[in-house]
């Protein structure tokens, strides 16, 4: 029997992998050179040398265990299961086992290949008797990219095996006849590279294998028949074959693509299955939304009669009181918000969106929503299924109250469509034209007359019941302008349209003798012509004792002009605030005005400027929170570095870099502030002055992520290159001395974090890499990477690891979540992903499929999120939508039996169930019928109390994630249910914020 030590010893030979690792392509995302590839390359033998290692004390550690076992054979035949587990798992060190291997040995059957698994004694022994039963089809899985070529049929037992009275005397006789096999098949075995025909020389052999490698925790590397334990599967049957994971041992793999993710169990887990993970207590309510879309955007800032500005950025329409400084959210949407239209009574406002795809390739259609600007109830949905690619422009009807609501949409023939919006009926539809339409609106006093403008036109339309006539403007001896940017009407009737050469044009309406069946009988001609603006009128707003503001677009001026249309003040809009795109109506002489470079400003003729909102105009992806002070620092692809204060909610300064900024943070005393950037070079900013302290490169790639140590002493730099560079830090972060670089990631660096000692780095790249880093002993790889698992991160960021991996979507491609933290105080973790959403998790969060809560209101793949110094608030950034959010972090309380949970700022108010209203002070009344069920919780004891108040939580997150991303079912069908919880208010800070994504009335 110990004849066969030395030919298995030289079957497990590094030589014997060499071929193996050579197969593997090692990629480097940004550069080819030939010394990296050769030191990835050394990087994976070494790998595999340390797991053959491990593999050849197992295998000689069982065959002395099993030569002892001989003179036991009748006791030992019924203990086995139980007793010689912990003995041979004591043997074992798992420790040195690193992240090496190419995967699990999977074995198919036709196209279904086996989830890895841990292995007990039983069900390793069993495998060889009860080889000829087949794995149910429902637990088989298909691996994407590794072990394609396997294609030897899978035999399994039953997914509960009993313990066998033939277990030892099975692998006694397998190890008096597998020297025989050939050393070649257990190469095979551990590459998983080539079909296994020479296992199949000795049913003994592989016999013997299988109990080898099941004891020393490797079975997922050399079996092929094994049977799963009830007790210890770890891997979820029902996950996509892009994601899998299996305990093996004292580690957990997960799979990304097709690639092996190794992360090791921390010593003080006792035991993997008792880890539960669950909901976490804490809820974010948005608190305030910065920025503002007028790049793209047009007249769409408005003033309501409450007091509130009302505009739109990303998938939330913003009421903000510009005195009292507050904001309430309306969240209805599902996808970036592009237009805006008022009631005449001016409390019910219409908004459209364009259409979307949520993170299962659903469409999210295009709709409009009507909804009470007073109660942020929704009172409509129009449109599902009616309108391509999005809406581009509507407005309410006047003439008759506001009962119709015509909209534009974008689809190639930019349909007009009139409805009756409280029946939510289409009365009419019809083409327009193939251009571009900027603006649709009804006459104010001719309630059967629509007017459309765009590229190169103007249409009169006119409706009668479910027809619509056009009549196209005659521009006649006047010159046709490229774009009619913008419409407007005088007291008498007439239109006023603005165009981009700088010209006001009034069209009156002349009467023509009709002609039967030829259309109607007003024909609107161009009455005069006023020079207006350098460059394009841009709009137009007619204002309450009926003078007239122009907006122009390059001479930036507005103007006001008379009753006669004689220019009586004007203005210029400085140039560091853009163009101007929207102009509205204020408070007594002010007016207020939104701008291409994202600002609403309020004004007068005699006072200048105030700027009341303003954000970055260009996507969104650095973020760093103060280390103390309730400010946090954002920069963008338009080269501009924000300092925000999170509890005024206003600008502290900004300034302009030569160059667009990724990633920030900030040096743990908060006096300095370093911003990594698209093409190496990174700044030191003066946290308080702003002012330039340093300058640096580091290669010629993006830098991705910038991390100070716990102490200040120490910075790393993480680049696209690859690397990451090592500096000293000194003079309270004003100077840097470059003493290291971290060589061995195979892809550009994504995350990266500290050690509270500074002495080690975990880091995650392009390629699902975790690698830990020796920083004192010159930056070198920890080869050893389970020497690392017990460290305790001072930051978690990087979203692969074995306290974050449950954040993972089933089927992720590797790319779904762009950024993850951990509170300060270690209770949750808030991730960001490609999906529009804001994530909370318990942490840890070791287990798959992790339960969260989820939050809509970026409606772009959400880029960063940071916890404030004191975990108070969450700030999350958005990518196209260039929005920033700030979430407050709320803690439901545990309740008496019957109450309702009632958030109220940081306080909690248990509210008696069997009250029939919720109270809320006015004007934001909502009906109690809105309210959901699943806050009313009723039991026997606290613990069904307790059961009930999870299984409420859960299914209302359910149904506000289905709510967020829409739903393509009409209302009025049984199936839809119109999102019912879209107020909140928040006493203590006087704001009140609309939040969908709670299942609370009031909070």
């Amino acid at each position: 029997m110990e004849d066969s030590l030395p030919c298995l010893a030289a079957a497990c030979d590094p030589s014997a992998l060499v071929n193996f690792c050579t197969d593997d392509s090692i990629s480097a995302a940004s550069t080819s050179d030939v010394q990296d590839r050769l030191s990835a390359l050394e990087l994976r033998v070494q790998q595999q040398e340390d797991e053959i290692t491990v593999l050849k004390a197992a295998l000689a550690d069982v065959l002395r265990r099993l030569a002892i076992s001989e003179d036991h054979v009748a006791s030992a035949r019924k203990a086995a299961p139980s007793k010689g587990q912990p003995s041979l798992r004591e043997a074992i060190s798992m420790t040195c086992i690193t992240n090496g291997s190419t995967g699990s040995r999977k074995t198919s059957h036709g196209s279904s290949v086996s989830v890895a698994r841990k292995e007990t004694l039983s069900s390793a022994a069993k495998s060889g008797t009860e080889k000829k039963k087949e794995k149910p089809p429902g637990q088989k899985e298909k691996k994407e990219e590794s072990h394609s070529n396997d294609q030897s049929p899978q035999t399994q037992a039953s997914p509960s095996p009993q313990p066998s009275s033939q277990t030892l005397q099975t692998h006694r006789q397998t190890q008096e006849s597998k020297s025989s096999a050939p050393a070649k098949s257990i190469k095979k075995s551990l590459t998983a590279e080539k079909p296994h025909s020479a296992w199949e020389s000795s049913d003994d052999s592989r016999n013997k294998l299988l109990r080898v490698a099941s004891t020393s925790k490797l079975i997922s590397k050399v079996a092929k028949n094994a049977d799963k334990h009830k007790d210890v599967i770890v891997s979820q049957a029902k996950m996509s074959t892009r994601e899998k994971n299996s305990q093996e041992g004292e580690y957990i793999k997960m799979f990304m693509r097709g690639r092996p993710i190794t992360m090791f169990i921390p010593s003080d887990v006792e035991n993997y299955d008792d880890i539960r993970t669950e909901l976490p207590p804490e809820k974010l309510k948005l608190e305030w939304v910065y920025g503002y879309r007028g790049r793209d955007c047009r007249a769409n800032v408005y003033l309501l009669p409450t007091g509130e500005i009302v505009y739109f950025i990303a998938s939330v329409v913003v009421l903000f009181n510009y005195e009292e400084r507050t904001q309430r959210h309306y969240l209805g949407h599902t996808d970036c918000v592009k237009c805006l239209a008022v009631h005449p009574d001016k409390i019910r406002i219409a908004t459209g969106q364009l259409a979307g795809v949520d993170k299962d390739g659903r469409p999210l259609q295009p709709h409009v929503r009507v909804w009470d600007s007073v109660s942020l109830v929704t009172l409509q949905v129009i449109g599902l299924g009616t309108f391509e690619r999005g809406v581009g422009c509507l407005d309410f009807s006047k003439a008759d109250s506001g009962t119709h609501l015509c909209v534009i949409d974008d689809s190639n023939e930019h349909m007009l469509t009139v409805w009756d919006w409280q029946r939510k009926s289409k009365i009419a539809e019809i083409k327009t034209t193939n251009e571009v339409v900027l603006a649709v609106e009804f006459h104010p006093t001719d309630a059967n007359t629509i007017i459309t403008c765009g590229k190169s036109h103007i249409f009169f339309w006119t409706w009668s019941g479910n027809s619509l006539s056009r009549k196209q403007g005659i521009f006649g001896k006047y010159e046709k302008p490229k774009f009619v940017q913008c419409l407007a009407f005088l007291g008498n009737g007439d239109v006023l349209t603005g165009d981009s050469g700088g010209i006001i044009l009034i069209w009156g309406k002349t009467t023509v003798e009709s002609t039967p069946g030829k259309g109607p009988k007003g024909v609107y001609q161009i009455s005069r012509q006023i020079k207006a603006h350098d460059g394009s009128v841009f709009t137009l707003c007619q204002m309450r004792n009926g003078m007239l503001l122009t907006g122009g677009g390059k001479d930036r001026k507005i103007i006001l002009w008379d009753h006669d249309l004689n220019p009586e003040r004007e203005i210029e809009v400085p140039d560091q605030y853009g163009t101007i795109r929207a102009v509205a109506e204020g408070k007594a002489d002010q007016f207020l005005v939104g701008t291409s470079r994202n600002f609403v400003l309020r004004g007068t003729f005699n006072d200048g400027f105030v700027v009341e909102v303003q954000g970055h105009t260009d996507e969104l992806w650095g973020l760093a929170s103060h280390p103390f002070k309730d400010l946090f620092l954002t920069c963008a692809q338009d080269r501009q570095v924000c300092m925000w204060n999170s509890v005024d909610h206003t600008l502290e300064w900004t300034r302009l870099l030569d160059e667009p900024g990724h990633c920030a943070d900030f040096h743990p005393s908060g006096a300095v502030v370093a911003i990594g950037t698209h093409s190496g070079r990174w700044f030191v900013l003066d946290a308080e002055t702003r002012d330039l302290v340093s300058i640096h490169t580091d290669g010629n790639e993006q830098l991705s992520v910038m991390r100070y140590s716990v102490d200040g002493t120490s910075l790393a730099v993480g680049s696209h290159d690859n690397f990451i560079y090592l500096y000293t830090v000194t003079e309270n972060g004003r100077k840097y001395s470059r003493h290291g670089k971290c060589t061995g990631h195979s892809s550009y660096i994504t995350h990266l974090d500290w050690s509270p000692d500074n002495k080690h780095i975990m880091s995650n790249s392009g390629d699902y890499e975790i690698l830990y880093w020796d920083i004192p002993n010159g930056c070198k790889l920890i080869r050893n990477r389970s020497d690392c698992k017990d460290i305790d991160w001072t930051t978690y960021t990087c979203v692969l690891g074995f306290q974050v991996f449950g954040v993972w979507p089933e089927g992720s491609d590797g790319t779904d979540i762009n950024a993850l933290v951990r509170s300060h105080n270690r209770k949750v973790i808030a991730v960001a992903d490609d999906f529009c959403k804001v994530h909370l998790f318990q942490y840890p969060c070791s287990k798959p499929k992790a339960p969260s809560h989820k939050y809509s209101a970026h409606s772009s793949h959400v880029t960063n999120v940071s916890f404030t110094h004191s975990d108070g608030h969450l700030i999350s950034t958005g990518g196209k939508d260039m929005s920033i959010i700030q979430w407050k972090l709320v803690e439901k309380v545990t309740l008496p039996q019957n109450d309702i949970v009632v958030d109220i700022g940081a306080t909690k108010v248990p509210v008696p169930a069997s009250e029939n209203a919720v109270q809320s002070p006015a004007p934001l009344a909502q009906p109690f019928n809105e309210m959901n069920q699943n806050e009313s919780v009723t039991g026997s004891s606290p613990a069904s109390l307790e059961s009930n108040l999870e299984q409420s939580a859960e299914a209302s997150e359910e149904q506000s994630e289905e709510q967020s991303e829409g739903s393509s079912l009409d209302p009025t069908e049984p199936g839809y249910e119109e999102p019912s919880n879209e107020m909140s208010e928040e006493h203590s800070e006087s704001t009140v914020t609309e939040e969908q994504q709670d299942s609370s009335p009031v909070s």
